[in-house]
């Protein structure tokens, strides 16, 4: 296998620069040593964006720009732009004999912003007009154009990046606020097309993360796409943040906000497929460049797009050096990635006859499997201190199993199975709620099988699923009081949490990626309160270490009482390292109050109340507000202890220990 290549290349002795005559508009120059050309073509080269696209320099004392692009079945690329009219023979790159497609040269006098193409004649005679692959800067939709761009940016997160490695681990507290860059909040809310810029964006949300106590953003895809309603996810500008916000620096400079604010940044990355915009990846040079060339694994039927081919060594280069250009440029504290099951798998979404197995007679893509192994194993080895999550919806074993160990590599999992399963509970009526318990417990059954992240996402508000307050049955106060329970459940239940924006005040309309969240709602208590619970909850998860020490751990969970099905009550124990720091969790999930309701725990100690989602405080009844539970010995051999509390209707309650003493029998 061909060493693989994380370091900085050297660019070439000034006495081995060629060119044919300095006078001519484009110089003969190269930035690859042969070394490069190996890795890039095995598949090994993960810094490819130190080489290609567009670059300043200085050759010969001449400032401009330096180009690079990969078109192996071209008979002739040139670069185009508003700098030379759009003449496509003015300035013609130079085609590598070592046949390695690699097209490249120097412009001198170039300066920074220019807009550019490059203009390939391809297989067959094809004209074609690209953007550049790697390009870093790209005009603002519904413009196609690559932007030359010298990123200069001093970064000030370097407490972060110390400590991130504390912040950013699996024992640590993960809750994640999923958001949309373009509608989280509007310059004009009623101009679908006004965005804030990436400078406005931080001005509000770094004090409203830090008001809402949320560890880690999230934000969907960022890299340059052409179509608004493709939210980030048909992308054709890999290497660079969207111009729709600003610069590549502002962007860099919002992170850096947030970094500095204690909050983690995880970046949507859609490695599994792209569209087929003329000026993108898909017949690059006149022919399956980038992607398959059968249709059974190169076309995607869902997302009518196109599938990396994973098999080809400078396609995974390409990729693989993308998601380290994210952490390396933009100081990422993680990626979720999007589709792992679409990456996996041959048969995902296609019926018997539409895909062929693998050479083994399975339906794993064998290429796609090594390539995400690949990906991962780089990360964690360059990166230790980031985290990868793979949406993945299949039952695809060992995601986040080692790659050393034949797993996937991911540090987390989307808990689609608990997303489904939790909400198909919560939005039934509650009095049928008693014959469905193994809906509310079955995740546990499984949770050890990967390290999962719960997920109440984007996807589930959207394309008439509804927003999260109208999945819940009843009238208004019993739509909160449940949204209040199951959000109860969700920051108790072991593993990482991810909450999508408006989700945390109870938004009453479907996500709508042209308008902005309906802040107008926290005018009214009701919303203003959930806002609060979901705050408290946050600040419950991050300071009691029984939430997140041993999450992925079968010492950090117990089940106390499953079996009052007919009254839906159940309760739990989420455990830390200490056991003073355990938790007692009971739920009653119908709208019955439950007095002097019996709970029986091993280990002596009084227990109050630390969180109660019918707190006044977040729009409940307040309900035994003032209770302090009673505890009494049942067994003194086994250490058993009985613990009495009334349960508000639709309520989750949480306990603590506190001042252990021997309780009065």
């Amino acid at each position: 296998m061909a060493k693989k290549s994380k370091s900085t290349p050297k660019p070439a002795r000034y006495e081995d620069i060629h060119f044919v005559d300095s006078s001519r508009s484009v110089w003969n120059y190269s930035l690859f040593s042969d070394e490069d050309i190996k890795n890039f073509q095995g598949g090994t080269h993960y810094s490819l964006y130190k080489l290609f696209g567009s670059h300043p320099m200085k050759v010969l004392r001449k400032e401009g720009y330096y180009f690079a692009v990969w078109a192996p079945n071209a008979t002739m690329v040139t670069v185009v732009g508003d700098f030379n009219n759009w003449d496509t023979h003015s300035h013609p790159l130079y085609v590598r004999l070592d046949r390695s497609g690699i097209w490249e040269g120097f412009i001198p006098g170039l300066k920074e912003y220019e807009n550019y193409k490059y203009f390939i004649k391809g297989f067959g005679g094809l004209e074609l007009y690209k953007g550049d692959p790697f390009a870093r800067h790209w005009e603002t939709r519904p413009a196609t154009s690559s932007k030359t761009k010298d990123i200069k940016y001093k970064w000030k997160d370097a407490a972060w990046m110390r400590k991130r490695n504390r912040k950013n681990s699996l024992n640590a507290p993960w809750s994640v606020y999923e958001l949309h860059l373009g509608s989280w909040t509007k310059p004009d809310p009623n101009d679908k097309d006004s965005f804030n810029s990436y400078k406005e964006i931080g001005n509000q949300l770094v004090p409203y993360i830090k008001e809402m106590g949320f560890t880690h953003v999230e934000f969907m895809p960022v890299m340059e796409h052409p179509y608004d309603a493709s939210w980030g996810y048909q992308g054709t500008g890999y290497y660079a943040p969207t111009s729709r916000f600003g610069t590549p620096e502002e962007f860099m400079e919002l992170v850096d906000r947030l970094h500095q604010a204690d909050i983690g940044v995880i970046l949507d990355w859609v490695p599994s497929h792209f569209p087929a915009d003329a000026h993108g990846l898909f017949m690059f040079d006149g022919t399956h460049t980038y992607e398959y060339a059968d249709m059974r694994k190169g076309f995607h039927p869902d997302w009518n797009s196109y599938i990396f081919n994973y098999k080809r060594g400078e396609v995974r280069s390409f990729l693989i050096s993308n998601a380290r250009y994210w952490f390396d440029m933009y100081h990422a504290d993680g990626m979720r990635v999007d589709a792992v099951s679409s990456i996996l798998r041959l048969d995902y979404s296609r019926e018997e006859g539409e895909w062929e197995p693998n050479e083994m007679g399975g339906n794993g893509n064998l290429e796609a499997i090594a390539f995400v192994q690949d990906l991962n194993a780089m990360v964690y080895r360059d990166f230790p201190d980031v985290q990868m999550i793979a949406e993945e919806s299949t039952d695809w074993p060992g995601i986040t199993k080692m790659t050393t160990g034949g797993g996937m590599g991911f540090g987390m999992k989307w808990m689609m199975g608990w997303m489904h399963d939790t909400l198909d509970y919560f939005s039934m009526d509650p009095l049928f709620r008693k014959d469905h318990q193994d809906k509310f417990s079955f995740s546990m059954m499984y949770f050890y099988n990967e390290n999962f992240m719960l997920p109440l996402s984007h996807d589930e508000v959207v394309h008439g699923k509804s927003p999260m307050i109208y999945k819940m049955p009843g009238d208004e106060w019993q739509k909160f009081a449940n949204l209040r329970v199951l959000y109860t459940y969700m920051f108790t239940h072991p593993g990482g949490k991810l909450l999508f924006m408006g989700d945390e005040f109870g938004q009453t309309s479907e996500w709508n990626f042209q308008r902005e969240l309906d802040w107008f709602l926290l005018d009214y208590d009701i919303h203003r309160k959930l806002k609060d619970c979901v705050a408290a909850l946050n600040n419950l998860l991050t300071s009691e270490p029984a939430l997140y020490e041993l999450q992925f751990l079968t010492d950090g969970f117990e089940w106390i009482d499953l079996t009052h099905y007919n009254e839906c009550v159940v309760s739990y124990k989420r455990k830390g390292k200490k056991k003073k720091d355990d938790l007692l969790i009971v739920l009653n999930m119908t709208p019955v109050e439950r007095m002097n309701w019996t709970v029986n725990v091993q280990g002596r100690g009084q227990w109050k109340v630390v969180f109660n989602s019918d707190s006044a405080d977040y729009g409940g009844g307040n309900r035994f507000a003032d209770q302090q539970p009673a505890t009494r010995i049942v067994d003194k051999k086994t250490g058993l202890y009985e613990i009495k509390l009334s349960l508000p209707a639709l309520s989750g309650v949480v306990l603590k220990k506190f001042n252990p003493k021997t309780p009065k029998k």
